[in-house]
């Protein structure tokens, strides 16, 4: 029978009654291995956490998403205290888990070598061994203050944050300070409950350091204090922990095919593209061989819009400032833009993004409702100032080119042109070859940086969201993800190996429209605000080559091959007769070379693979005779004696229907 001190819970769907101070973890009976805390309320706990009367109950697994991420940040714990025991005079930064991993950042004297990492991991895992327990207590200003006063980087963050809500997340202070308390967490002896080390965090964490059955360090690098390049710079360590070895071993696996199919790597031997330093950083070059991949992708882009009723347009790369007053992109989007250039004694800017000019274009004279919807698209070039650190190959650039577009439409026709335009990016992006796909739905938070009314958000928002339903495709919340001025969906796509990209981003915004005073007139004659829809396709042609590079592993389908066949001769007498195949295929629109080097047909061959060409044609005296061509495919399966007319046919056919090989 319950008294008035036992406590009534809800766990598993179920009420039941416990006896007062139950911790989460008692409740749940964990064992402190698949179980590794709670979700108390929607909050994350850990085990150790005491409960209240009403308190709603969820057990935390170490395999979820939720899981990973305790496991990691406590992971980062242990680094640290590994690092400071090894490295007294080291001063801590900030810790966080991040995706895959964890790292913690830390001012040192002298960069950590590779031996010194295999130190910190030894140590770790003597710790991880001897079962430290995470301990967590409240404390004050004043008490944090005095226990960690030789880290002078926690003495920022608890002055910078106290104990108040912590407004920009985006360093990781999150992880450290914020919320209704100032916590630290011990790491306490095992057996005699001794101190062993201790961290300012707000946790949760692991019950005890065993609970990490698998972590590596990976590697270290600079990182500035809290990601300002006007603060010290910071030596960062990376690792990755996982629920098991064999996950471990699996990410590890994949990392390694990563790095294989590394787009930089490939794009070089290739001979695709190239990042000059006299140019700038994140500022590519494309190659001839680049540049027929790029005019491919583009000009299947150009067909596809033009057959989906869009019209082209063409806007300049700079522009004076007003524009973007107007916009409200140089109050909220300024700090990723290039520097302002005076011009006849006013400020202009390279273009971020190529929106405002497209309204112009729309309000350059009068609009009627039958004009509507208004798709508008342009293979824009814009700029951004992406800090150096976050540059990557072409996935991460200052210069790009977006194959942008701008729908102008009615609210009644709002559901149905998002609808056509999700199927319309989903099945272009299948036809590039990507087929598995999850869609992002970003949405507006309480925070300032957003614009317009809510009435306009939700509306925008529930279109959205009908539009995502209808398409079958699993959508993911983003709360607080959304563009300053409206809603979006983002198409998250997985490559061959199971890595996610974002690719396509379809956006609703009521707000540029009466920034700029767009209207049309409607049908009984009144002015009427069109919504506007924006839509990045691929995000930019520099960044989904690179995707796709990675994707294919360079050996892109023969459609988008820069080089789709190549001819080999077995000896010199034997060119001219590849010559006449040659020139049928061209006729045909086939990429094709032949290859008369001096080199020996085998090393020929080893060539043409590397340069992941999809046909070898070869040919030797029986070729000729036969009035054939012998083939190699790029998989190294062969087939021999084909007649011309046969395999002109197979490599046109191959191409047309867009076949990967």
């Amino acid at each position: 029978m319950s008294t008035v001190s036992d406590l009534r819970i809800t766990l598993g769907g179920s009420e039941r009654v416990v006896p007062a101070g139950t911790t989460a973890g008692q409740a749940l009976d964990a064992d402190g291995r698949s179980v590794i805390a709670a979700r108390v309320n929607g909050e994350l706990r850990d085990l150790a956490g005491p409960l209240r009367d009403g308190d709603a109950v969820e057990p935390v697994e170490i395999g979820s998403d939720d899981g990973r991420a305790i496991m990691r940040h406590s992971a980062a714990h242990v680094m640290a205290q590994a690092v400071q025991e090894l490295f007294p005079e080291a001063r801590l930064g900030i810790g966080p888990p991040v995706e895959n991993g964890f790292y913690y950042d830390f001012d040192v004297a002298e960069p950590f070598t590779p031996e010194d990492l295999k130190r910190i991991e030894k140590r770790m895992r003597e710790i991880v061994k001897q079962g430290q327990r995470f301990s967590r207590r409240p404390v004050s200003d004043a008490e944090a203050r005095a226990e960690l006063a030789a880290e002078p980087y926690k003495l920022e963050l608890i002055g910078l944050k106290g104990a108040g809500p912590v407004q920009d997340a985006a360093d990781g202070a999150d992880v450290e300070v914020g919320g209704g308390e100032l916590t630290i967490y011990d790491n306490l002896d095992a057996k005699s409950g001794e101190l062993r080390w201790k961290d300012l965090c707000r946790g949760p964490h692991l019950p005890t350091t065993r609970v990490i059955p698998a972590f590596k360090l990976m590697r270290t690098g600079g990182a500035y204090w809290r990601g300002s390049e006007k603060n010290p710079q910071l030596q960062r360590v990376y690792g990755t922990a996982w629920e098991s070895r064999e996950k471990q071993d699996e990410y590890l696996r994949l990392l390694e095919e990563a790095e294989k199919r590394d787009h930089r790597r490939i794009g070089a031997e290739l001979d695709l593209f190239s990042f000059p330093t006299e140019i700038g950083s994140g500022l590519a070059v494309f190659h001839p061989k680049g540049g027929v991949v790029r005019r491919v992708m583009e000009d299947y882009s150009r067909r596809r819009h033009e057959a989906g009723g869009y019209e082209f347009v063409n806007t300049p790369h700079i522009t004076k400032g007003d524009l973007f007053e107007v916009s409200g992109h140089l109050g909220w989007y300024k700090d990723d833009m290039f520097p302002p250039m005076e011009v006849d004694g006013g400020d202009y800017y390279l273009k971020p993004m190529n929106c405002p000019m497209h309204n112009l274009i729309f309000r350059a004279r009068g609009r009627s409702y039958r004009e509507l919807p208004l798709r508008l698209f342009e293979f824009g070039s814009v700029y951004r100032f992406e800090k150096s650190g976050v540059v990557h190959g072409l996935t991460r650039v200052r210069g790009m080119t977006q194959d942008d577009a701008h729908i102008y439409c009615t609210k009644e026709q709002m559901g149905a042109e998002l609808k056509n335009l999700l199927t319309f990016v989903l099945d272009l992006l299948r036809d590039y070859g990507l087929d598995e796909f999850y869609l992002e739905l970003s949405t507006r938070d309480d925070s300032p940086k957003f614009i317009g009314e809510a009435a306009d958000w939700e509306e925008a928002t529930e279109a959205l969201r009908k539009a995502a339903d209808e398409s079958g495709l699993d959508l993911v919340a983003d709360p607080g993800g959304a563009a300053f001025y409206g809603p979006k969906i983002s198409v998250q796509a997985k490559d061959a190996i199971g890595r996610t990209w974002q690719l396509s981003t379809i956006q609703v915004d009521f707000n540029q429209p009466k920034r700029f005073g767009l209207e049309y007139q409607a049908a009984d004659g009144t002015r009427r605000q069109p919504v506007m829809i924006h839509r990045a396709l691929f995000g930019s042609i520099e960044r989904f080559f690179g995707v796709l590079l990675e994707h294919y592993a360079g050996a892109m389908p023969p459609w988008l091959s820069p080089v789709q066949a190549v001819g080999i001769p077995i000896g010199d007498a034997h060119v001219p007769h590849l010559e006449k195949v040659a020139e049928r295929l061209r006729e045909r629109g086939i990429r094709i070379e032949v290859d008369a080097s001096s080199d020996r047909m085998q090393k020929k061959i080893r060539n043409a693979q590397k340069q992941k060409v999809p046909y070898m044609l070869l040919a030797g005296d029986d070729d000729v005779a036969k009035d054939a061509v012998s083939f190699r495919y790029r998989n190294g399966e062969q087939k021999n004696a084909v007649p011309i007319g046969e395999a002109v046919e197979e490599i046109v056919k191959a191409v047309e229907a867009r076949v990967q090989i």
